[in-house]
């Protein structure tokens, strides 16, 4: 009877012990605790020189393909083309408006502005710029590693290759098919 009494105290604490092990094992086709199965799909850094970040330029315009937050000044827009820069819309006829020319930024994805001075990133850097006469903006200032940059993909449940920063800066991001599942998972 003492037997069956000690028995009856344990077994619920073995259970407990079976149920817990056992709901840390998972076969290959059950999706793991951490997010999505590999279905040959991740993420690939896109890498940019130091040379390459700083080369800020002013040019023709261009059409808008992937555009980001809007800035307005008087009867400028200054909108962000995602991982590109900066285009300058004369927009006083809002019915027609005009797109002039084209700040060339690569790694830019967010812009602010106060008064006559717009805020851009660049990768890692900020840059500020005079845009006092919008037709004709000047850098003013590059402040260095202003920015911290993450290894990873702004994106969550995701495969991605690992960054391997002596290839360059991450300035973006291109989902690719992958032959292999990669390491990197976020």
């Amino acid at each position: 009877m003492k037997l069956i009494l000690n028995m009856m105290k344990t077994l619920p604490h073995l259970l407990l012990t079976l149920l817990i092990l056992s709901s840390c094992m998972t076969s290959p086709d059950e999706t793991p605790v951490n997010g999505e199965l590999f279905q040959g799909l991740g993420y690939k850094p896109i890498y940019a020189t130091g040379a390459e970040l700083k080369n800020v330029n002013i040019t023709t315009s261009e059409a808008l393909r992937s555009p980001g937050k809007i800035y307005i000044l008087d009867r400028y827009l200054f909108v962000n083309e995602m991982g590109k820069g900066v285009h300058i819309i004369d927009n006083s006829d809002p019915k027609n408006p005009k797109n002039l020319s084209f700040i060339s930024i690569l790694g830019n994805y967010d812009i602010a502005a106060k008064g006559t001075w717009l805020y851009a990133d660049n990768a890692t850097d900020l840059l500020v710029f005079d845009i006092s006469n919008p037709v004709e903006p000047k850098l003013s200032k590059r402040i260095a590693n202003a920015i911290p940059m993450h290894n990873y993909p702004p994106f969550q449940n995701v495969y991605f290759e690992c960054v391997d920063n002596k290839k360059g800066t991450i300035v973006g991001w291109e989902k690719v098919t992958m032959a292999a599942k990669p390491n990197c998972f976020r």
